[in-house]
């Protein structure tokens, strides 16, 4: 049985970012069981706090990006890659600035942070992704799929036509080779990319020794010029012999495409656990990464749904399950229950509901707060589902990261989804969101005690 593992004190790294060209000092900070991998911006009011997960990836421009609300932190791939291969599932990730810095331009030197912390265990038992399905992804020649396995192997092809190139290919048999084969691969670009990505507002911070440039082109001297201007440059600029810029010495033949397989680690990695199948890719970029994770994430919570304990609750049987009571009750239907684990419930948003008449008369809201209200209740009934009667008692004690997206009116059928995080002596960690339709109009984060 494999357990969680975290780091073992607080460590810093500073740098600049590659595309804002912004210095940025990350730390990383031990985490409980269970938390996952957070990102918080330190330099902001409240310092906000963003999960790294797929459904906050916001922003696929050269790079992964992870955001919510107006907070953006920018690059999350090579320290998510890092995170990944060092098989590290909890950690507080500071950073003082909207990118992460690129350093070499690898995830080495992060991997190297995380030797100098020191790797913890923890108690809780490492939950793995795996699928029955596969999961493909393809555009024109970009191609990525996820096969089932019952362990993790990466096999990856690249071949841009470039004959100094060439198509290049490589496979990891096993994470434990990820720190010497994978992590000191560096990121590379075209030389004809390099005017094109300045004009769309990237690569401000970047330099000749933080990446790999291949010579796609000839080098003429308005190529030397402009690239000494971009990044103030003042060492050789040469034609490389091996196809690469400045000669560059290579640290595998096929740097490049470990370099993406790097990448494609670290993207997936935002699914929130390992997972364990055979990934299969060809020209794949952060774009198809995603893509194949969002299809993993997809049919997982299909899986769950078909598995999940189907529950007629009627309102009868609600009411003998919680205490709560007209007007004052916010759950019609259970649709779905999994007890301890999910719930999927509903409220029929009524012109009888007295609320409206004040709130507001000629134009009826049902009040934010009192979608939060549904929530909770949701999350009450599947704390109780099954519970003897001399336990059914629930104490709310803390409400986070709430957020209303939408309005909510008459007419309307509100579909609860409440998930329990942690559940550990007796108290529990919720994640509520609240649809109508498709859209979400609420969420929150919820903590709760169940007891006698």
């Amino acid at each position: 049985m494999a357990l969680q593992q975290t780091i073992g004190k607080s460590v810093s790294i500073s740098g600049v970012g590659l595309h804002t060209g912004v210095v940025a000092k990350v730390t990383f900070n031990p985490a409980p069981e269970n938390y996952g991998i957070r990102f918080v911006r330190v330099d902001l009011e409240n310092k906000p706090e963003i999960q790294a997960d797929i459904d906050n990836v916001v922003d696929l421009a050269r790079g992964t990006a992870i955001g919510k609300d107006s907070v953006r932190i920018y690059s999350v791939e090579h320290v998510m890659s890092c995170f990944a291969g060092m098989k590290i599932d909890n950690c507080r990730v500071e950073v003082d600035a909207q990118e992460i810095p690129l350093l070499d331009g690898s995830s080495q030197p992060y991997v190297q942070l995380v030797k100098e912390a020191g790797i913890v265990e923890q108690q809780a038992e490492r939950e793995y992704i795996t699928i029955e399905e596969p999961a493909i992804f393809v555009k024109g020649d970009v191609a990525l799929a996820a096969f089932p396995l019952d362990h993790f192997r990466l096999t990856l092809e690249i071949d841009y036509n470039y004959p100094r190139l060439g198509a290049q290919y490589t496979t990891l048999f096993s994470l434990d080779d990820y720190e010497k084969d994978f992590a000191p691969a560096r990121t590379f670009c075209f030389l004809s990319e390099i005017e094109k990505l300045r004009e769309q507002g990237l690569i401000k911070g970047g330099s000749l020794d933080s990446a790999l440039v291949v010579q796609d082109v000839d080098l003429t001297n308005e190529h030397i010029d402009y690239i000494r201007r971009l990044f103030s440059w003042h060492g050789p600029i040469e034609s490389g012999e091996n196809g690469f810029l400045n000669t560059t010495e290579l640290r595998f033949w096929n740097e490049p495409c470990r370099h993406k397989a790097l990448d494609l680690i670290g993207d997936l990695y935002l699914l929130g656990k390992p997972i364990k199948a055979h990934i299969i890719g060809a020209r794949t970029g952060h774009a198809a990464n995603i893509a194949v994770a969002k299809n993993i994430r997809e049919a997982i919570n299909k899986k769950e749904q078909r598995s999940g304990t189907s529950v007629e609750m009627t309102y009868d049987d609600i009411l003998n399950t919680i205490p709560h009571r007209y007007p004052f009750l916010f759950v019609d239907k259970v649709l779905e229950i999994v007890p301890r684990e999910r719930i999927v419930a509903q409220k029929n948003v009524s012109f009888n509901d007295n609320f409206f008449e004040g709130h507001f008369p000629g134009n009826p809201v049902m009040p934010g707060v009192l979608q939060i209200e549904a929530l909770a209740q949701a999350a009450t009934i599947m704390g109780l589902f099954g519970v003897g009667a001399a336990e059914k008692k629930v104490l709310f004690l803390g409400i986070d990261n709430a957020r209303f997206r939408g309005v909510v009116r008459p007419g309307d059928t509100l579909r609860l989804e409440v998930k329990m995080i942690t559940f550990r002596r007796g108290t529990g960690k919720f994640q509520g969101k609240a649809y109508v339709g498709d859209k979400l109009v609420c969420e929150a984060d919820m903590l709760a005690m169940l007891g006698s």
